[in-house]
């Protein structure tokens, strides 16, 4: 197996470096060597990150690179990386530019012909989901919902028809909201959250929508949250009838004949062209 010392080559090179979501420990040794013999490290917070930094004795200079400074700073690490100086970029908590700004800078940086290099670690959604038995094969992954309007209604519509995986971000204020708001629409679909990945208090919380609200109304979420909603279990006998009254609930989202069609398909898991043929008839 050929085996190349990245680090003799690391000039001019921008090291995306993972780093842990609460567990010091998960902080790989590749990552520790990156911060350590890069010549500048670029953190979403430098007071957040100075925790980390000094727990593996890193002595490397920092600053901030956030997304009210992206713009400014991308030119600025551009400069650096042309002076033959290499450099890591870091946020909070995580794998950067999941669901953090970055990917502004990687791309400034990749169109210039600069080289980006991944340093693999920690990602909660991907944390989350590795753990709640839910189906991995496939999944859509939402960040942070809209907090209202039509985007998030618009989003919940989108979870409730997917059939694969849905991972999410959620705050511990807004979480009942967002369950509720779920219940409306995904019916016997399991949901799992899970919260405080890796810490002292890590909890995964599973079943029904309705048994996992009853759980948070019994016990106030705290800390950071993961929301899964997983594919249906089975696909049920659905008749003519239900999707007569599946397409009379639905025609006050104002969609076109096609839309409908195809989102009412969607949500029952039958075919579009039966439900276009239904509605059809029934105009007639």
């Amino acid at each position: 197996m050929d085996s190349q010392d990245n680090y003799t080559q690391a000039r001019g090179k921008l090291f995306i470096v993972a780093t842990p979501i609460g567990n010091l420990s998960d902080m790989s040794y590749r990552a520790v060597e990156t911060l350590k013999k890069v010549d500048w490290i670029a953190a979403e917070d430098t007071r957040t990150s100075r925790r980390l930094l000094d727990h593996y004795d890193v002595d490397t200079p920092t600053f901030a690179c956030h997304e009210h400074n992206e713009a400014h700073i991308a030119i600025k690490i551009l400069e650096r990386l042309n002076r033959g100086e290499s450099g890591a970029l870091i946020s909070d908590a995580g794998t950067p530019l999941i669901n953090d700004p970055g990917y502004r800078l990687v791309r400034q940086l990749r169109q210039a012909g600069c080289e980006v290099v991944p340093i693999p670690g920690a990602c909660s959604p991907i944390v989350a989901l590795c753990a709640s038995g839910l189906a991995t094969d496939q999944f859509t992954y939402m960040g942070f919902l809209a907090r209202s309007g039509g985007t998030r209604k618009q989003q919940i519509q989108q979870i409730a028809v997917m059939s694969h995986s849905c991972v999410f971000l959620e705050s511990p204020r807004r979480l009942l909201k967002t369950l509720k708001d779920l219940s409306t629409v995904i019916g016997s679909k399991e949901l799992v959250v899970g919260r405080e990945l890796t810490k002292l208090y890590e909890e995964f919380v599973s079943g029904t929508v309705t048994q996992v609200i009853e759980h948070f109304e019994s016990q106030a979420p705290r800390g950071e949250i993961v929301v899964m909603v997983g594919a249906p279990l089975h696909v049920e006998e659905i008749n003519d009838e239900t999707i007569l009254k599946t397409i009379q609930a639905m025609q006050d989202e104002h969609l076109s004949p096609s839309s409908l069609a195809k989102t009412v398909a969607q949500h029952l898991h039958v075919k579009r062209s039966h439900v276009y043929q239904l509605m059809m008839a029934a105009k007639s």
